[in-house]
């Protein structure tokens, strides 16, 4: 699938489906009016669009999504370090961290994510 980027109430929308996937339409509506404050047709308008898009399905009345949130920030990770940091990965942590102490343990996770992940 051809990543199209979704828009703060899309991923609002999303986040709204995996929680409750399978889901009925019926109840996605009452979901997206309690969570999002939405009306009905709000709530068609945006899942008619994300099916369009490739993101979900609407099969018989029930809703499941075909993309998963960590495929979702994964993607959207990847364009906002390329985007803002010039795809530069060092840049993107100097910045998340901006000049603040980390723990002894999360400095040992980092770590091992970086080997588990090193080229070589």
């Amino acid at each position: 699938m051809e990543y199209a980027k979704l828009c703060d109430s899309e991923y609002r929308f999303m986040c709204v489906i995996w929680e409750a996937e399978p889901v009925s339409s019926g109840e996605l509506v009452s979901l997206c009016q309690e969570k999002l404050g939405w009306k009905k047709s709000t709530t068609y308008t945006v899942l008619r669009k994300l099916c369009e898009k490739g993101y979900l399905e609407n099969k018989e009345t029930i809703v499941s999504a075909l993309v998963s949130k960590e495929q979702v920030q994964a993607k959207e990770s990847e364009e906002f370090v390329e985007r803002t940091f010039d795809g530069s990965l060092p840049g993107f942590i100097a910045a998340f961290l901006g000049g603040r102490k980390i723990s002894g343990e999360e400095a040992e996770a980092l770590k091992q994510m970086i080997e588990a992940y090193k080229e070589v």
